[in-house]
């Protein structure tokens, strides 16, 4: 079984990605770290070097190889994975399940005020100014992100609550 993660970024991605994967017994994968090996450099490096534009080919390189090969498995994408190249569509044609990890601006806000400092695209946006910045890049990505086959709203649920209603719609 091929299942993916998308959302924005704090949505809770690798988290549940994780926990799930140990409760289906099969393995996980994050597709930046795919991408990362692969490259043989960080993310924000790649982007700093050779740009957005050499970034989001190669990663619908990786999203395209890692789905037409590997069985069983979850996938967790970086936020703007379905965004671009088609990937939407990809993962609904290659995947047998696409969940949307959906989480309020407020939500986010709340989860993303705690990492910011791991966070490359919000690390120098004024604590004031994030929730304008989520809430324009989610008007932007809802669009893609409403295809998954199932939408999942994760505000105030914890993971393990999440992953059990993961697991109902697999059943």
């Amino acid at each position: 079984m091929k299942i993916v993660l998308v959302g924005y970024m704090g949505s809770g991605k690798s988290t549940l990605g994780k926990l799930l994967a140990k409760k289906l017994k099969i393995s996980f994968l994050d597709l930046d770290e795919v991408i990362e090996e692969g490259l043989e450099d960080s993310i924000p490096n790649i982007f700093m070097g050779k740009g957005e534009i050499f970034f989001r080919k190669k990663e619908h390189e990786y999203l395209n190889n890692v789905l037409s090969k590997k069985n069983n498995f979850i996938l967790s994408t970086g936020g703007g994975t379905p965004c671009y190249s088609g990937n939407m569509e990809t993962m609904l044609t290659l995947a047998d399940h696409v969940f949307y990890l959906k989480v309020s601006i407020p939500g986010l806000v709340k989860r993303l005020l705690l990492e910011k400092e791991h966070r490359p695209l919000i690390k120098n946006i004024e604590d004031e100014d994030l929730p304008e910045f989520i809430g324009k890049h989610l008007f932007e990505r809802n669009n893609f992100y409403l295809k998954a086959n199932h939408i999942i709203d994760c505000d105030d649920k914890d993971p393990e609550s999440l992953v059990a209603e993961i697991e109902q719609l697999l059943a």
